[in-house]
């Protein structure tokens, strides 16, 4: 049995609220804290993933931040038109998220598939980004095995969404996978277990064929143009890429500084959240 705490005990310590927003036309679940008038910040998860991947982070950031944690299109319980997830879709659904929220400008932090597109959306819209966290992203890499591993476990979890399933999916994401609580796997199960999630996932691993992917990720020069302050936060466990590839891409990006988190995996924030929070929130409020 895991010995970490449930959601609840993530959460109770403050006030926070789940809702759902009309951005261009998708209904859009987000997780919130903070206040209006404190600077506007957005989490964004990875690939199958949902908002949940911030309840360890949500009270901290809520205050500090107007802390909004969104369900990608195709992803948790927002809507899923039936259509290839590219690069684009995911950019012009956060730049919708932003517009129906009246943020003209927001703090960007993407975990994994959420960071790619925090990213694109950093070169698309300069002028809507303060700060871009780019959390093992996606969006420079071109691994067979892991592109492999990503639509086998993710396909398994939808197609057949028993626990032991969902278990297996998130496990891969984490140094230990001790860290993969019950009630991560029950939400995780009863998202997957939506008919509409099983017919969304083949379009949002899309992003892991190579004729896709190689399309979709940012080249050098793209990398570089990126000119809002940006912190690369790597793992040394991380199962998609070596902290090399986060090396890489803090050495592109003119204004871009690297953190390296040890003993966590894909999923820092919810493995190892003081020391996620302390770093996150230290260089969203300037320093560093």
């Amino acid at each position: 049995m895991s010995t970490h705490h449930s959601f609840w005990a993530d959460l109770r310590a403050g006030s926070f609220s789940q809702g759902y927003l009309a951005a261009g036309g998708i209904r859009t679940r987000y997780l919130h804290a903070g206040e209006r008038g404190k600077p506007p910040l957005i989490l964004i998860h990875g690939t199958g993933g949902h908002a949940e991947a911030y309840t360890r982070n949500l009270l901290a950031h809520g205050e500090h931040f107007d802390t909004y944690a969104i369900d990608l299109v195709g992803h948790g319980w927002s809507d899923k038109p039936l259509a290839p997830y590219e690069i684009s879709v995911y950019v012009q659904h956060l730049r919708e998220v932003l517009d129906t929220l009246g943020f003209e400008r927001a703090h960007v932090s993407g975990e994994s598939l959420g960071g790619w597109v925090g990213a694109r959306f950093a070169l698309e819209f300069p002028d809507r980004v303060d700060r871009l966290v780019l959390n093992t992203t996606g969006g420079a890499t071109l691994d067979l095995a892991v592109m492999e591993r990503i639509k086998t476990l993710s396909t398994a979890a939808v197609e057949n969404p028993c626990w032991e399933t969902i278990k297996a999916r998130l496990e891969w994401l984490m140094a230990d996978p001790a860290v993969v609580t019950d009630d991560l796997i029950a939400c995780r199960q009863a998202i997957y277990a939506q008919p509409a999630m099983r017919a969304a996932m083949p379009h949002i691993l899309c992003l892991q064929e190579p004729d896709i992917r190689r399309r979709n990720n940012l080249s050098d020069a793209e990398w570089a143009a990126i000119r809002a302050p940006t912190l690369v936060l790597w793992t040394d466990k991380d199962p998609t890429a070596a902290v090399s590839v986060g090396q890489r891409i803090a050495e592109l990006i003119p204004n871009a500084r690297l953190e390296v988190m040890e003993r966590c995996g894909h999923w820092p924030q919810f493995e190892d959240a003081p020391r996620f929070n302390d770093l996150h929130i230290g260089f969203l409020g300037g320093r560093g």
